[in-house]
C-alpha cells in the first residue's frame, strides 16, 4: 500500500476469453455516479448557464462578483437518440434517461489560492466533483462588469484560473511529501513504496512549476495514476472549456477569441476539449416552451416564440455537445435495459464488466448474475417498430455472454440471475 491513501482509486479489469489482460486505470473515483462543476473567475456567466441547462432557478446570475457562496446543485438530463430510437422499438411507455450532477461553484479570483475572495472555499468545492466545466467569457458588454479591471480577455482568465488551480495542487504535493518523510521514520516502513510515491510527487511538483496540469500528461502508469487519486489533485480533473460568446456569435459560430482560446488548451492542457456556448441564447431556450409543450403547440403559438420547429430549438442548443464531450472525458458509456414499461438509459465507466453493470441496475443484480443477453445498437439501429426478437435471434444478433464481457456504449441489456431473478 502507499503511505498516503485519502481517496479510492478508479480500477477497471478488462477481461477477454477468461483471462484479465491489464488493469486499466482512470483518474477520478470508480463511481458511476459522478458529479461536474461549474468552474471559472467570478461573473463569467457560469451561474446563467447554470439555470439554463438544468432549466431549474437555482444559481444567482446576478451582475457582481460573488453573487455564489455556497454551490448549488442540480442535474442535467443527457440527451441520447439511442433512447428515443429503443423505447419506439420495445414498445416502452415511457423512457428514463441518465443524468448528470452539476454544481454551480462560486467564481474564483486572482490569488484565490491564498484565500483571497473566499478561495480556498471554492477551491475545495471543486475538489469535491468528478469533472470540470470551465467557464471562459468570450463576449464584450459593457453593462456586464469584468472584475480584471473590466477588461475581457480569455488568455489571462485562463491563465488566472489554471494558476490557482496548479497552486492549490502544490500545497497537496507538499503535505504529501512531509507525510511520506514523515514516514520514512517508521519502523515498518517500506522504503521502496516511500521512494515511488516521493519520485512521483516530485515529477508532478516540477510538472506543475512548467505551469501544466496534471491530466496533460497522457504516459502515466496504471501504478502512478492509482497514487495520483489518492490525493485528489484539482489539475487531475477532466475539463471540457465553455467560451461563453454571444448570442450571435454563437449562432455565426464565429468569435474573435476561440482560435487563441483552442491555441491555449492545447498547449497547456493537452487533450481537453473547447465547446463554444452562449447563456444568453441558452436562457431563451430555457424560457421558450418546455419540450412537451413544444411537442403539442399550435403553430400559430411556437412562431409566436420565434420558434419554427422543436427538432431545430433543440438541435441549435450545446447541451448535447457539452454533455458529450463531458462523458467521453471521463470515460462514460450508456447500456440501456428496455421492456413495456419503460427504456432506461443506465450510465457505466468504459470498460465495465456484464455483472458491474447488472450492480448499477442493482446490487443483488450483480452478487447473483449469471449471464446476459445483448443485443448491439448497430444491430438494432436500423430496426423497424416493432422489435422481432424471434427474427433477431435466428439471424445471430442475440448474444448471450458471461461474467467477464466488457459491456460497449448502446448495448441492451437482458441480465439473468439465481434465484430467477432477471432484468
Amino acid at each position: 500500500m502507499n503511505a498516503v491513501r485519502r481517496f479510492s482509486t478508479a480500477c477497471i479489469r478488462l477481461a477477454k476469453k477468461g483471462d484479465v489482460e491489464e488493469i486499466r486505470l482512470y483518474f477520478g473515483r470508480p463511481s458511476n455516479n459522478l458529479s461536474l462543476g461549474l468552474v471559472g473567475l467570478a461573473n463569467v456567466g457560469k451561474s446563467t448557464l447554470f439555470q439554463a441547462f438544468t432549466r431549474s432557478k437555482l444559481g444567482n446570475p446576478a451582475n457582481y462578483p460573488f453573487a455564489t457562496i455556497e454551490p448549488e446543485k442540480s442535474m442535467i438530463l443527457v440527451p441520447l437518440e439511442k433512447l428515443e430510437h429503443y423505447q419506439s422499438l420495445f414498445g416502452s411507455e415511457k423512457q428514463v434517461p441518465s443524468t448528470l450532477i452539476v454544481y454551480d461553484i462560486a467564481g474564483l479570483t486572482r490569488n484565490a489560492s491564498s484565500g483571497q475572495g473566499l478561495g480556498n472555499k471554492f477551491l475545495s468545492d471543486i475538489r469535491q466533483v468528478d469533472g470540470i466545466f470551465q467557464v471562459v467569457r468570450g463576449f464584450r458588454d459593457d453593462d456586464i462588469i469584468h472584475i480584471e479591471n473590466n477588461v475581457v480577455d480569455p488568455i489571462r482568465d485562463l491563465v488566472i484560473v489554471n494558476d490557482e488551480l496548479i497552486l492549490k495542487d502544490l500545497e497537496y504535493i507538499e503535505t504529501g511529501l512531509e507525510l511520506v518523510n514523515k514516514m520514512y521514520k517508521k519502523p515498518q516502513a517500506n522504503k521502496a513504496v516511500l521512494d515511488f510515491e516521493k519520485d512521483l510527487l516530485e515529477r508532478i511538483q516540477d510538472l506543475l512549476y512548467e505551469g501544466k496540469k496534471i491530466a496533460s500528461v497522457e504516459t502515466w502508469t496504471a501504478e502512478e495514476i492509482e497514487t495520483i487519486n489518492t490525493y485528489n489533485f484539482l489539475t487531475a480533473k477532466p475539463t471540457v472549456f465553455l467560451l461563453n460568446v454571444s448570442e450571435s456569435d454563437y449562432l455565426l459560430q464565429t468569435n474573435e477569441f476561440v482560435e487563441k482560446v483552442e491555441e491555449w488548451i492545447g498547449a497547456n492542457c493537452g487533450g481537453d476539449k473547447l465547446v463554444m456556448v452562449s447563456a444568453e441564447y441558452e436562457t431563451k431556450i430555457a424560457e421558450s416552451l418546455e419540450v412537451e409543450d413544444l411537442q403539442n403547440a399550435p403553430q400559430n403559438e411556437l412562431k409566436e416564440n420565434n420558434i419554427e420547429t422543436l427538432s431545430e430549438t433543440v438541435g441549435q442548443s450545446a447541451l448535447p455537445s457539452i454533455v458529450t464531450q463531458m462523458r467521453n472525458a471521463l470515460h462514460l458509456i450508456s447500456f440501456f435495459t428496455c421492456g413495456p414499461k419503460e427504456a432506461h438509459q443506465w450510465t457505466i465507466r468504459q470498460g465495465s464488466t456484464a455483472p458491474h453493470a447488472a450492480g448499477v441496475i442493482h446490487t443483488d443484480l450483480q452478487k447473483t448474475f449469471v449471464s446476459a443477453l445483448v443485443y448491439k445498437w448497430a444491430d438494432l439501429k436500423q430496426e423497424s417498430c416493432p422489435l422481432n426478437e424471434a427474427h433477431i435471434k435466428s439471424t445471430g444478433k442475440q448474444y448471450r455472454h458471461g461474467k467477464k464481457y466488457i459491456v460497449e456504449d448502446g448495448d441492451v441489456l437482458i441480465i439473468k440471475a439465481a434465484g430467477g431473478k432477471s432484468r
